[in-house]
Parts: C-alpha cells; sequence; structure tokens
C-alpha cells in the first residue's frame, strides 16, 4: 500500500524546534551537547579539510569572536569525499593552518539514512539537507530553523551578519 504525504504550510504555524537531547562527538574525545547551546544562535557548518571553501575555517573563527553570545559549530563529514580519514588527522590540520577555538565535532555523517540526528531532523522538518562542504545552518535561541546558506556564501556576508544580529539578545 502506498501512503502519500501532504505538508500544509500554515502561516504563523511553528515548525518543529530542534530536538531535545542531541549531541555530537567532539574531535578531542569530549561530547557537544546541543541542549547546552539553547538560548543563543547556533551556526552549524558541515566542513571538509580537501575543500576549496575551507578558509571559511577563519571567517567562522572571526565570527565567534566578534559575537560572544554566537556558538559556532563544526561539522567535518566525509560525505562529499573531502575529508581527511580521521578525526585526529582534522584536528591536526585545523591546528597546523587554523587558529580556531570553536567546537569541532569528530567526522559525521550530514546526508542519507547515516546522517547525524540534527542532520535528519533538518531534512525531515524543514527539507534542508547539505549539497555540499560548507552548508550554513542559523538556529534560533528557541531551537527554531531561522536560514540556511550553501558553500558559497560567506559566513560573514552581510546577509548572513544580519541574520544573526537579528537573533542575539
Amino acid at each position: 500500500m502506498r501512503m502519500i504525504l501532504l505538508c500544509v504550510f500554515l502561516p504563523g504555524a511553528a515548525l518543529a524546534a530542534m530536538p531535545h537531547g542531541l549531541h555530537f562527538d567532539s574531535i578531542d574525545g569530549g561530547e557537544i551537547a546541543m541542549d547546552g547551546l539553547r538560548g543563543r544562535p547556533i551556526l552549524v557548518v558541515n566542513t571538509a579539510s580537501r575543500c576549496a571553501f575551507t578558509a571559511q575555517y577563519d571567517d567562522l573563527q572571526a565570527l565567534a569572536d566578534r559575537y560572544p553570545a554566537l556558538a559556532v559549530l563544526a561539522v567535518p563529514s566525509g560525505d562529499f569525499r573531502q575529508e581527511l580519514a580521521s578525526g585526529a588527522q582534522v584536528a591536526e590540520f585545523c591546528a597546523m593552518n587554523f587558529d580556531l577555538a570553536i567546537p569541532i565535532t569528530d567526522i559525521t555523517a550530514v546526508t542519507g539514512t547515516l546522517a547525524h540526528p540534527l542532520y535528519a531532523w533538518l531534512r525531515q522538518e524543514h527539507g534542508f539537507t547539505p549539497g555540499w562542504n560548507f552548508n550554513k545552518v542559523l538556529i534560533a535561541p528557541d531551537g527554531e530553523l531561522d536560514a540556511t546558506w550553501g558553500s558559497a556564501v560567506s559566513p560573514r556576508s552581510p546577509e548572513v551578519i544580519r541574520r544573526i544580529e537579528a537573533l542575539l539578545p
């Protein structure tokens, strides 16, 4: 039996907020609890060490430095075949090439059936799946999805800055 799902958007109706209890394995062996970031805007970016957009790491750190109330999270992923083989290699690459203080997860799937639960939520509830490395997702302090941007949009572009500043206290 084949079922057809019809989605209707009602103006003013909120979509599902980010689920509670989500966490990422940190590249340094700890854990990054998304619940600990609630109450502030969160910019989540799927990254890759061998990508032409890797210089955006500097922009991500600059955003975190400029807006201390903003949580910036880098999520290395091998989904587009441009990430190094291990989290240790990614950590070494970032240490040698970037002065990052932002949290970085271990290598994490962001697409497909093995996608991390945050990315599964983005796909299921909001129809968003990263199309390449360095896609940006801005989550509002209440856990609602605020905006997404593709790889070519700089994290310090006026459109990203406007959305971040609109969510700051």
